[in-house]
């Protein structure tokens, strides 16, 4: 690793921000150079607190997640933002609507917000986030908040990136909640009824509530049954609640449950696979790709199949 290199490192363990958004950058232009760099900094991390905040759009994550920022602040919290966005259609960068509307922690130095592009990615995460997470995770950050960019059920990578996931849901009828239950009921640790001041407000509440109880006797082994919160994201009425149960939810995962240490075990399982996959997707790359072109053909003919191609691909990876 070079000199630069080592004092950049040295710079983001200390908390310097303009040095994290250097990396984070290098991370999304894919500079091979930062493998080294994140192998070093994953083992200088374990400091934050990560939890996702996921929810259909227009549900409010970002004026939720401004008014959460606010309420650690005041209580001396160091707060990172990762928000991601959609890719704009013409640069395939962020489009930056989250940065926009928490320009109230603009200039205050306990705060940093960044915004990533989804990439079209379906699974409501960049591909970068993972090792955005672990530039962030080596600094002295006390709460890194992820936003996935609201894409309805397709957003369960926050599960495998975050420790701890806040659901957010607008106030709905019935026929809306049976529709979302396939999903939510495994995504969320603590579910969020924004807009509270709707007159469906409380009625979801008491819906999601008896669907959470449903869960819990379906799945007896299950210790932490996840709280339904309501909250006023543009007033800051339910906040302090809300962070209270992100805190109860910390607490009991460090009480060593057995479900907190599959879902770390599986976060760990799926973030190996996703660098693995990278790695391959590098290899094959930098190889020249008239072999691969010349092995189509049989595949074509019926002659072999993709999986042994894909195995004989593997192979040759690992070479």
């Amino acid at each position: 690793m070079e000199q630069d290199d080592r004092k950049l490192l040295d710079a983001v363990a200390a908390g310097h921000i303009r040095s994290a958004a250097r990396l984070i950058t290098r991370v999304e232009r894919d500079d091979p150079a930062m493998v080294a760099m994140l192998q070093a900094l994953y083992r200088m991390g374990g400091r934050s607190k990560v939890v996702g905040v996921t929810g259909p759009p227009g549900a409010g994550k970002s004026t939720l997640i401004s008014s959460l920022v606010g309420h650690w602040r005041r209580h001396g919290l160091k707060v990172a933002v990762l928000a991601v966005d959609p890719s704009s259609p013409f640069s395939g960068g962020a489009v930056l609507g989250d940065r926009l509307r928490m320009m109230d922690h603009s200039g205050d130095g306990g705060v940093f917000i960044r915004s990533m592009a989804s990439r079209g990615h379906l699974g409501g995460l960049s591909r970068a986030t993972g090792d955005a997470l672990t530039v962030l995770d080596a600094m002295p950050w006390d709460i890194v908040l992820i936003e996935t960019v609201g894409v309805g059920q397709n957003e369960t990578d926050i599960m495998r990136h975050a420790a701890v996931v806040v659901l957010l849901q607008t106030p709905m009828g019935g026929d809306d909640v049976q529709a979302a239950k396939a999903g939510i009921n495994e995504i969320g640790d603590i579910f969020v009824v924004n807009k509270a001041d709707h007159k469906e407000a409380d009625r979801t509440v008491q819906m999601l509530a008896e669907m959470i109880a449903l869960g819990q006797r379906l799945h007896a082994e299950r210790i932490w049954k996840p709280p339904v919160v309501k909250t006023q994201a543009t007033t800051g009425d339910g906040v302090a609640d809300l962070a209270a149960q992100i805190d109860r939810c910390f607490a009991a995962n460090a009480n060593g449950m057995p479900a907190a240490l599959h879902r770390a075990r599986t976060r760990m399982r799926f973030r190996v696979g996703e660098i693995l996959r990278d790695m391959l997707d590098r290899r094959m790359r930098a190889e020249d790709g008239q072999w691969l072109e010349d092995l189509l053909d049989p595949v074509l003919a019926r002659e072999s199949d993709p999986y042994a191609l894909a195995q004989r691909m593997l192979e040759r990876a690992g070479g």
